[in-house]
């Protein structure tokens, strides 16, 4: 089978293009495209690429599968029929793999938590291992909205839950 490409560019918004793509799929959304469908990352205009943790390579050209066995070992929640990484663990994948992360993404992620959340980062778990990177980035992020940009307030919670089935 030959592969395909979707952008974001053919869909009213990102969602849509998520939930086709990733949509009762094995797959599970992760790192960037985890704080989109988290409404912590607003995204990108005409975005080409999504981040998924997968069990095998898929069709797409512009998905950047993440192969694993299972996904026992990473907490997964389910947003109406899409599976994505939870607010933890898209943090802590994305400061183990700092190297190849989005600085930009997780810098307004993690200011739109902190804002959210009374002005702290209580309730966020950092690995050990993580802690450094975690540090470099939490003064960025609590400084993010001071140049008078919008801080979002997200309670898509009503549809949010555990999934551990897969």
């Amino acid at each position: 089978m030959a592969n395909i490409t979707k952008t974001s560019g053919a869909y009213l918004t990102n969602w849509a293009w998520f939930r086709d793509i990733i949509g009762d799929k094995d797959m599970v959304l992760c790192h960037t495209s985890a704080l989109e469908c988290l409404e912590l990352f607003v995204g990108y205009m005409n975005e080409k690429e999504i981040d998924v943790y997968a069990k095998k390579q898929g069709q797409y050209d512009n998905i950047n599968y993440r192969i694993l066995n299972n996904f026992n070992d990473i907490d997964v929640i389910n947003i109406d029929g899409v599976l994505c990484t939870s607010f933890n663990q898209t943090v802590n994948d994305m400061l183990k793999d700092f190297e190849n992360t989005d600085e930009q993404a997780l810098a307004e992620a993690l200011s739109n938590y902190y804002h959210n959340n009374g002005r702290s980062f209580s309730g966020l778990t950092i690995n050990t291992e993580n802690m450094s990177n975690f540090n470099y980035m939490k003064d960025w992020a609590v400084e993010y909205y001071n140049e008078g940009a919008r801080v979002y307030d997200f309670t898509r919670t009503s549809h949010v839950s555990n999934y551990r089935g897969l």
